[in-house]
């Protein structure tokens, strides 16, 4: 394994972005450079292979790249290249619900049975749809006990697993608590939204996809894969940590997580994907207020107020707060985020090779920090 190099592209004050109109200007100071080459310093090490961070914004840009795409040939991360986004998936299926309301093909008051007949159990109450974008449907979670062990996912990422495969996993159990009243992140909200989506419109999600967001924002390097397994000009490869042996896991299936956290692309592509939302390329006033409203409820555990949207989070950090979205898949985990004004955006991809407790590698938390200094 080769010695890290870390790769610092560009720092400038100056904008790559402009802000919407009527906007304020930005009071962020330009992004850190000191700050964020040390967030992604020192890689490859015990945790993490690689790592890309993209910023830009009215309040300047920034690039970096650290550590190894290939821990046998030593070769850099890519900056162009793609990665697995994992759960920001989420926010493409949000934004095409959101747009069949708008079009008033779906009514998000309106019960998942009244789109899906007969695939919510007959015992559970009315789900309306719009709790499933906020994480408030109370639908249990995807439950495949194998997903936790790691060599349990190498002998079975190539398998195919249909959307209402995964969903019975979850909807044998009992209702967690009546729908709208609380707050529990799940993925099976999300492949139920993405079954609506493929249901009323009577297209594949990966057409919608297409048709919807990636054509009209010309993001060229994002696509859903459904059961192809490759990586095609990948930023670097993912590898998953399986009895003390680095395996690598780029190649797998992401018919698991469908329609909640299968989508493929790049910094750059994601950087267009939250520009273009945040500025209403996608969505009309209506929705984007519901894009931007986060429900009055607690979590489910009792742990605090609610995070999430219909389809973003948001976060606030060193007094600076930001929507967006984080993923993660095996070898990758990614994030996207931005200030409503576009002043500051950051898109970030690091290679874990092991799963933190709490489901974000140490790394990112730097990468935030930094990028919110």
């Amino acid at each position: 394994m080769r010695t890290a190099v870390v790769t610092i592209i560009a720092a400038a004050a100056t904008a790559l972005s402009a802000v919407p109109a009527g906007a304020a200007t930005s009071t962020l100071p330009p992004p850190n450079d000191a700050a964020l080459r040390a967030s992604i310093s020192g890689l490859p090490d015990r945790d993490t292979t690689g790592a890309l961070v993209r910023i830009t914004g009215s309040a300047g840009s920034w690039s970096g790249t650290s550590g190894v795409s290939d821990v046998h040939t030593g070769a850099p991360v890519r900056d162009q290249g793609r990665f697995r986004v994992g759960s920001i998936t989420k926010v493409f299926t949000a934004v095409m619900v959101l747009q069949l309301a708008q079009e008033r093909r779906i009514d998000l008051d309106e019960p998942v049975q009244r789109y899906l007949p007969g695939v919510l159990p007959a015992d559970y109450p009315p789900v309306p749809v719009y709790t499933l974008l906020d994480h408030t449907s109370g639908l249990p979670s995807v439950d495949i006990p194998g997903l936790t062990d790691p060599q349990w996912v190498l002998d079975h990422r190539f398998e195919h697993w249909s959307p209402r495969q995964v969903l019975d996993t979850a909807l044998r159990h009992p209702i967690d608590f009546r729908p709208g009243s609380a707050q529990k992140y799940t993925n099976t909200s999300y492949v139920t939204a993405g079954m609506i989506v493929e249901k009323v419109t009577g297209r594949s999600y990966a057409r919608n996809l297409r048709e919807r967001i990636t054509g009209p924002l010309g993001l060229c390097h994002t696509s859903f894969p459904g059961d192809d397994p490759s990586l095609p000009n990948a930023a670097a490869r993912g590898y998953l940590n399986v009895n003390g042996q680095l395996v690598d896991v780029t190649e797998m299936n992401q018919s698991i997580p469908g329609t909640a956290g299968a989508i493929i692309s790049t910094a750059e592509d994601l950087d267009g994907f939250i520009t273009g939302l945040f500025r209403g390329r996608l969505l009309g006033q209506e929705m984007m207020t519901r894009l931007f409203t986060v429900p009055d409820v607690q979590t489910s555990d009792g742990s605090g107020p609610a995070l999430y949207s219909q389809g973003l989070m948001r976060i606030a950090m060193n007094g600076v707060e930001v929507w967006g979205k984080t993923g993660s898949r095996h070898g990758y985990s990614s994030g996207v985020f931005a200030t409503r004004g576009l002043e500051r955006k950051l898109t970030y991809s690091v290679n874990p090779a092991v799963k933190s407790p709490d489901g974000q590698p140490l790394i990112v938390r730097k990468i935030a920090a930094a990028a919110l200094s």
